[in-house]
């Protein structure tokens, strides 16, 4: 074949590529809408697939009843809710009685409760009681045992230790004092249990004098009922001609010298009909429980303008009260029995 044949043969099949070149262009443009169907096919699958993968999790385990374990030992309401695919979360709680230690209180979500497979159940788990046998209260008093029992078993259904009314007997203690405790201290509790008591009244059988107090002034009588061991009941009346304003006319004298302690004396007093040099008289009066033995109280004077003052103080064995005044109009009166107030009044 000569250069030339052979120069015309290249061209030819130059130009024959050039057209399969053409032709396979032609024929992919034809097939694209073929290639984004499938495109689009392939991607809603992975969608679809995913789809199923979350609401599969979502799904989770199978459901399953909560087993009753309230009131079972900690130990066998562990194994209950292990066969049942279920975990605890516990939280301990003082209880009533030390036979409760260790025993199921309250549980969360409650028996019967239909919940998924691997969720969490809450469980209130006792551990016992907070004391676990009876105090050593003699030689106490007994305000201070009853307020320690209030406040240790504060917040409980019901209190392992109760205290009954006590019994009050004379006695050379001071008032108030424990003498004697039933059950004895170091007493184990089982049971919720009631102590009894024996408290000293105090040496109520010894005499003491009557003061003589006709002629006395408001702070004079003030001044001896802060010592005196006896009780003034005081009544008044308007002052009349001969007599002193703000002064003690009459008392009831018992037969003998000597009474007993807190005895009850009747009082009377002159009162001006109006205030007297600026000051407003009467009887502060109010009636209050009659306590197992005298109690210290005070009155206190509490001025419109100034500072509180303390009237006086003294020991009253409660019932009927009566205190005599002298004080600036619209001063506040406030009667305090220990360090509670119990009674109030304004002057006006």
């Amino acid at each position: 074949m000569s250069k030339k044949e052979k120069f015309i043969n290249a061209l030819k099949n130059l130009k024959n590529k050039r057209l399969d070149v053409k032709g396979s262009y032609d024929k992919l443009q034809s097939n694209i809408p073929a290639f984004v169907f499938v495109s689009i096919a392939t991607f809603v699958l992975m969608i679809l697939v995913a789809c199923a993968v979350f609401f599969a999790n979502i799904k989770g385990s199978e459901k399953v009843l909560v087993p009753n374990v309230q009131g079972k030992k900690l130990e066998d309401a562990l194994l209950e809710l292990q066969v049942k695919e279920l975990y605890p979360k516990i939280t301990l709680r003082y209880s009533d009685t030390t036979a409760d230690e260790g025993t199921i209180m309250e549980q969360s979500p409650k028996a019967g409760a239909i919940v998924k497979g691997y969720s969490r159940v809450n469980l209130v788990v006792s551990r016992g009681a907070i004391i676990d046998s009876v105090g050593d209260y003699v030689g106490k008093t007994y305000d201070e045992v009853s307020m320690t029992i209030q406040t240790t078993f504060a917040g409980m259904a019901k209190a392992p230790i109760k205290l009954a009314s006590p019994e009050y007997i004379p006695d050379q203690a001071p008032a108030g004092t424990i003498l004697e405790q039933d059950p004895p201290a170091g007493t184990s509790i089982s049971d919720p249990v009631t102590v009894q008591l024996i408290v000293s009244r105090g040496p109520t059988y010894e005499n003491t004098k009557v003061p003589y107090i006709i002629g006395q002034s408001v702070n004079d009588l003030l001044q001896t009922m802060s010592w005196s061991k006896v009780v003034f009941d005081i009544t008044t009346h308007t002052a009349s001609e001969g007599e002193t304003a703000g002064t003690v006319t009459g008392m009831t004298k018992p037969e003998d010298e000597y009474v007993k302690n807190y005895t009850r004396i009747p009082v009377e007093m002159a009162m001006p009909k109006g205030d007297l040099n600026d000051n407003e008289y009467g009887i502060f009066q109010t009636t209050l429980a009659n306590y197992p033995f005298p109690t210290n109280m005070r009155l206190e004077a509490i001025p419109a303008e100034g500072n509180a003052y303390n009237v006086v103080s003294f020991v009253h064995p409660g019932g009927n009260l009566t205190v005599p005044y002298a004080v600036k109009h619209g001063t506040t009166l406030a009667l305090y029995v220990g360090d509670k107030i119990v009674a109030k009044k304004v002057i006006n």
